[in-house]
């Protein structure tokens, strides 16, 4: 398994870096996380943690240490993270290439190996 398990673009960097700011989080953690839920049965996490857990894998991409469970890792290994501007604003992109399903909201997901726990869309 590669040491990144998830692969930050510049541009999804770059923002990341100035939410950090914004939120007075400089120095955080960036953790990006499976849970339960959502209409495909898995969703996304992404979140400033200032503790690295015994089970973390911590890796750095343009600056930034991200943290990954290892539970999370197994689903999220080579999901790449990027942040794209339109005429309706921004925001963040999961492309995960494990999920085989995800719902119209495109932050629900399942892969072949975990179905999560669907809920009401």
């Amino acid at each position: 398994m590669s040491k990144e398990v998830v692969i930050l673009t510049e541009a999804a960097s770059l923002h990341i870096k100035e939410m950090m700011k914004h939120n007075e989080e400089e120095g955080a953690f960036l953790r990006v996380s499976v849970k339960g839920g959502g209409c495909s049965g898995l969703s996304y996490g992404m979140g400033f943690d200032h503790e690295v857990k015994d089970d973390d894998l911590q890796f750095d991409q343009y600056g930034i240490q991200v943290l990954v469970d290892k539970e999370s890792s197994l689903i999220l290994q080579g999901t790449k993270i990027d942040y794209k501007e339109s005429m309706m604003g921004g925001g963040f992109t999961i492309d995960n290439p494990n999920a085989i399903a995800s719902c119209g909201c495109g932050s629900s997901f399942r892969t072949a190996t975990a179905a999560g726990t669907p809920e009401e869309c």
